[in-house]
């Protein structure tokens, strides 16, 4: 019996939604070649459609071989990373459960493409990877439209474009209000770290996932966390300016505004976390809406700590006040810490992990979990390969019909 083979083209960055709103996967030769024509007529410079000819001509070629084969392009996200492996892992799971292929044989143009690969590896074998070369002008006018088309798409575009002006608003902004060059730049500093730390993904996953639907209770915790947030900012000016006539010291005024703001701010992250819990409970997701509540609570513990500094700088309490405070703030923080490990030792109880699978954060296949040590935080999982793998529970993510670990 001939081997069954999986003709699979990447679009990683979706360009075929965004330009002919075709969603993936797309399967069939018919489809594919009715998909990849509309593209190149929307965008006759875009290699994705490139791509898709060559995957049905690569299909045309095997099965003149005499191999059972089928074709199929999946696509993945705008912004790529986590989002795009995400989708481009759903959508291998639906090919492959319609197309049940002994091996696959990957076409691609090579740019980022290429992320699918260990995607693959876990779910079905990969007898090649045929990357496309697309024949490019060396001419400096051809590089130089190649780089205005690039300017056009949104990803590119945000870095370009955006972050320069954003930096101008906030200049411009600190200017009009007199608030010097310094706020700008702890703006961009702080950027920087979230940018750095990784934390920018997790911040627009979380807001993404908030969903002001007025189907649901949560909406309205929302719109008062959003409405106590602008409270709390406009407090924060009132301090700043109620003070500029009585002293010109910038840390005096600065440490005012944050004093302002951060009595109010704190009912702000209250209401988002209700609302965020609420939906997290609806869709069977307690692990999650505990790690956002430890999250919650950290960042009051180090708001607290903000609001003793900025009353420490202001001089509304003595050092030593200062210190006290801080010590009750930590020791809150480590209470916290402690509360949430519980929480979460529980939840894994009530889960009952044992036998699911496990994936990474990027959808690749670890293993199977075989035992769980509440006690001390860890659970064993066994790979396909037969050995056992250690991890603590904090690097779970979510749990469902399958487990999450980062």
């Amino acid at each position: 019996m001939a081997e069954r083979l999986l003709v699979l083209a990447v679009d990683a960055d979706n360009d075929l939604y965004r330009k002919t709103r075709i969603t993936g996967p797309v399967i069939g030769r018919q489809d594919n070649l009715k998909a990849a024509a509309k593209l190149a007529l929307a965008d006759p410079s875009d290699p994705d459609a490139n791509t898709m000819f060559e995957a049905v001509k690569k299909f045309d070629e095997l099965k003149k071989k005499g191999y059972a084969v089928q074709v199929a392009t999946i696509t993945g996200a705008e912004k790529e990373g986590f989002d795009a492996d995400r989708e481009l892992s759903r959508q291998i799971d639906i090919v492959i459960d319609r197309f049940k292929s002994d091996a696959c044989v990957l076409v691609t143009d090579g740019k980022s493409d290429t992320r699918v690969v260990p995607l693959l590896k876990n779910r079905i074998k990969l007898n090649s990877v045929d990357i496309l070369r697309i024949k490019q002008a060396e001419q400096l006018e051809n590089t130089y439209f190649t780089v205005l088309e690039k300017l056009k798409e949104p990803h590119y575009a945000r870095i370009v474009f955006g972050i320069p002006a954003v930096l101008f608003i906030l200049f411009a902004l600190s200017y009009y209000f007199n608030l010097g060059w310094e706020l700008p730049v702890a703006l961009i500093g702080i950027y920087l770290v979230v940018k750095a730390s990784g934390f920018e993904d997790s911040l627009s996953n979380s807001f993404r996932g908030l969903g002001f639907s007025i189907d649901r209770l949560s909406f309205v915790f929302y719109i008062g966390s959003l409405v106590f947030f602008m409270i709390g900012m406009i407090v924060g000016y009132g301090n700043y300016s109620s003070l500029t006539a009585t002293t010109n010291n910038q840390l005096t005024l600065v440490s005012a505004a944050i004093q302002g703001f951060l009595i109010i701010f704190p009912v702000s992250m209250v209401f988002y976390l209700i609302g965020r819990v609420m939906d997290l409970e609806n869709r069977h997701m307690r692990y999650r809406a505990i790690t956002q509540g430890t999250y919650v609570g950290y960042a009051l513990i180090v708001l607290s700590l903000l609001y003793i500094t900025s009353s420490w700088f202001v001089g509304q309490i003595y050092f030593w006040q200062f210190i006290v405070y801080s010590i009750i703030a930590i020791a809150f923080g480590y209470g916290v810490s402690k509360f949430s490990a519980s929480l979460r030792k529980s939840a894994i109880k009530r889960a009952r992990l044992k036998e699911k699978n496990v994936i990474n954060d990027i959808g690749a296949y670890i293993g199977k979990i075989k035992d769980v040590d509440s006690k001390h935080g860890m659970i064993f999982v066994k790979t396909e390969y037969g050995s056992i793998i250690k991890y603590d529970i904090d690097r779970i993510t979510s749990v469902a019909d399958r487990v999450m670990i980062r």
